[in-house]
């Protein structure tokens, strides 16, 4: 079945680690990431250091080292661990990245926009802490 949105497995690897980690008492490394997500270790770790120069976690080297939010979890949204990693959201044009609805307009007509408005607001409402906590209905 195919998927109705997509994003980047980077970007959902990303959104999940900023997840775990926020759910973490401490440091939690790349490996444990890694395994929990059930993904390679190497792009896992390629996620993490793109978080990591965007200032949204903090690594710690050494014995108890690993990956720990740079902030409170409460401060940072998933709108801003997306953008980090697939650049900015784009608010208008196809929910779909198809070209050619600008050209012959969307056949899907207000409802992407609704759509695109409802898990824009979303993201940008939604903090790591809110996800650590469980899913918002």
């Amino acid at each position: 079945m195919a998927a109705l949105l997509k994003m980047s497995e980077a970007t959902a690897l990303g959104l999940h680690a900023m997840v775990l980690a926020a759910r973490a008492r401490g440091a939690i490394s790349a490996p444990a990431l890694a395994e929990e997500l059930r993904a390679s270790g190497a792009h896992v770790a390629k996620v993490l250091h793109a978080l990591t120069r965007a200032g949204l976690l903090e690594s710690k080297r050494g014995p108890g080292g690993g990956y720990i939010l740079a902030r409170s979890a409460s401060k940072t949204t998933l709108l801003e661990v997306y953008e980090t990693l697939e650049g900015s959201v784009r608010r208008d044009g196809c929910l779909f990245a198809k070209p050619v609805c600008e050209q012959i307009g969307c056949i899907l007509g207000s409802l992407v926009e609704r759509v695109r408005n409802e898990v824009i607001e979303y993201l940008a409402t939604t903090t790591l802490e809110d996800a650590a906590n469980g899913p918002r209905r």
